[in-house]
């Protein structure tokens, strides 16, 4: 196991500097001038011009690369065009509001989807079955942004339940933290609940005709013993692998989701880093995501060895 840790550690590292380059080739692609915005529009050439020098943003694409990533890799973002704050404090003050919704949604999504997916799978052709896939293609079929502002009208305007934005990080007030994170997580989690329920209904079908699966209801096994014990196990190994997959959806969900509830996280800093032409803070943000994203499908690689044994002693 250690080996297999290991190896997938060290796969893990290319993966990221190709992240890094990524992230930073697409910021200085983007029109606009960050030196422009910090000099001010009244600047002369000559302001404009030090300025430039001072972000070093006259030196060749290569060497900011380089010297980006020198400073990354001891832990420094650099500093917002704007605030003049650290990057770093930024995102460390942000970040526990967006993992705390991006979590909150995948573990609802999870409870969702598993039980809809076997309901589905267990009543093939029935009115249920029927019922859940329209349902899923309902929800898939509706935007997130739209999905939140529907459930803003509903459940904060009309029936007052809930609060309409904003986030409650008081220990003190369990109840109104909880309250403010039902409508951004249900809202983020429904539509990856919809697909994901589908993938483990037809994974589950698939399990079904295999062999066994038949042996183990020639046994005389009940019809929970063969779902729980051996078809379930067996058909999470690819929903293992979309819920890895998904989480990146999810992650580029919470962008949209934090403005239209007002939460406090890094996809709203970074909204507004891209309505004030604040590009570093927009770097800073983005190679967070990344950062989240590649750990995520480590864990994923980890949990498939643990799920199946073979893929480990495999890869030894």
């Amino acid at each position: 196991m250690g080996v297999f840790i290991l190896r997938r550690l060290l796969q893990s590292i290319p993966v990221l500097f190709f992240s890094t380059f990524v992230v930073f080739l697409v910021i200085h692609l983007i029109p606009g001038d960050a030196a422009a915005v910090l000099a001010g529009p009244n600047a002369s050439p000559e302001a404009l011009t030090a300025v430039r020098h001072e972000m070093g943003l006259d030196q060749p694409l290569p060497v900011q690369y380089a010297v980006w990533v020198a400073h990354v890799a001891q832990g420094d973002l650099g500093k917002s065009t704007l605030s003049g704050q650290p990057i770093s404090k930024l995102l460390l003050a942000r970040a526990p509001a967006t993992i705390e919704l991006t979590v909150t949604a995948m573990i609802l999504s999870i409870l969702i989807a598993l039980p809809l997916g076997i309901l589905s799978a267990t009543h093939v052709r029935g009115h249920l079955e029927w019922l859940i896939s329209t349902v899923q293609s309902l929800w898939l079929a509706i935007p997130n942004f739209w999905a939140g502002i529907l459930a803003i009208i509903v459940f904060s305007l009309v029936l007052r339940w809930l609060p309409p934005g904003g986030r409650v990080a008081d220990a003190n007030d369990l109840t109104g933290s909880i309250k403010s994170l039902i409508l951004p997580a249900t809202t983020l989690s429904l539509y990856l609940a919809a697909g994901l329920s589908r993938f483990i209904k037809f994974n589950l079908l698939e399990v079904f005709f295999d062999d066994f699966v038949r042996t183990a209801r020639a046994k005389g096994l009940s019809n929970t013993a063969v779902m729980y014990r051996h078809a379930l196990r067996n058909a999470m190994l690819p929903v293992i692998t979309i819920l890895g997959v998904q989480f990146a959806s999810l992650l580029g969900g919470t962008v949209i989701i934090e403005s239209v509830f007002s939460w406090p996280g890094v996809g709203g800093l970074m909204l507004d880093g891209i309505s004030n032409r604040d590009y570093t803070v927009v770097q800073g943000g983005l190679l967070l995501l990344v950062l989240l994203f590649i750990v995520i499908n480590l864990l994923v690689d980890l949990t498939y060895a643990v799920i199946d044994p073979r893929i480990r002693l495999g890869d030894a």
